[in-house]
């Protein structure tokens, strides 16, 4: 109590984010009992009959879980080795930009995009792109070359999908870095200069060891979303043509949850998402805490 009451002001700035993760994150997990149930509006969940685990039976006999499965998995494993590396190493060249102003500059147009909507992301992205006028295409056909069907044709939507992650999402993404690498010592890189090491040598060796852990952590946080790469970005890429490689987990549940209103059947699906998430997050920090780093937890 003399804790709370010594630091009130700390605590009432994390009180928002706080509630938030109550009302929206923690409050929310009692409607994973529906999907034990076949869930009827009118009955509620405490009239509705149990069925035990008949919708995740269901998940995991249809003919499409495996399509969602591999779709689903690819597009992370994209965000994990093209994706997750860019944020680090554009912190680390900001790093090293000695004019201050110019630096600013630079990240102030990185960091635009993160506060656009997908909508505009995917709008600006179809202006660029579509085969009717699109600046790409044009410039393809003035040099000789047939136009590529960016937008429908299914080889394309992963090259897309995950520039656009980049562009949108990349400069935010240095925020974190930066301010790990802001409170590297000083006297590291001067204690480098004497001794002869090239800038090369200073970011090898000193940057790059004294952030590790910020890296890993994020790392960690990042496989609990393996199979919750969000709704509204694949959705809106998401057509009639490209649903072979597109459909995922979460464009599913929306059709079937939302559209078809099977909402036990959505929720089983969500459940079984948040599991993987959940055990993927334990094993990789088991494997990092045996390697000897500290681990979220």
């Amino acid at each position: 109590m003399r804790q709370l009451v010594k630091f009130k002001y700390l605590y009432v700035m994390i009180l928002p984010g706080f509630l938030y993760f109550v009302i929206f994150k923690y409050f929310p997990m009692w409607g994973i009992i529906i999907s034990f149930q076949d869930y009827q509006p009118f009955l509620g969940i405490s009239g509705s009959p149990w069925v035990g685990f008949k919708h995740f039976i269901r998940l995991f006999q249809e003919p499409t879980f495996f399509l969602l499965f591999k779709n689903t998995v690819i597009l992370f494993l994209l965000n994990m080795t093209i994706y997750f590396p860019i944020p680090i190493i554009l912190s680390l060249m900001l790093n090293e930009i000695r004019r201050e102003m110019f630096k600013k500059s630079i990240q102030t147009i990185i960091y635009i995009p993160y506060f656009m909507s997908w909508v505009i992301i995917v709008s600006l992205s179809y202006i660029l792109l579509t085969t009717q006028d699109g600046i790409i295409n044009e410039l393809l056909v003035k040099f000789g070359m047939e136009k590529i069907s960016f937008l429908t044709d299914p080889a394309w939507f992963r090259p897309v999908y995950i520039l656009q992650v980049i562009w949108r999402e990349a400069g935010w993404g240095t925020i974190v870095y930066l301010a790990a690498i802001s409170g590297i010592d000083p006297q590291l890189y001067e204690a480098a200069k004497m001794d002869g090491a090239s800038r090369w040598r200073q970011m090898w060796h000193i940057t790059l060891p004294a952030i590790r852990s910020v890296i890993v952590i994020l790392m960690l946080l990042k496989l609990g979303d393996i199979l919750e790469l969000g709704f509204d970005h694949v959705f809106l890429l998401l057509n009639g043509i490209n649903r072979e490689v597109a459909e995922i987990f979460d464009t599913y549940v929306y059709t079937a949850g939302v559209r078809q209103a099977q909402f036990s059947y959505s929720t089983a699906i969500g459940f079984f998402r948040a599991a993987v998430g959940l055990l993927m997050v334990m094993i990789a920090n088991w494997l990092v805490r045996k390697a000897g780093e500290e681990g979220i937890y």
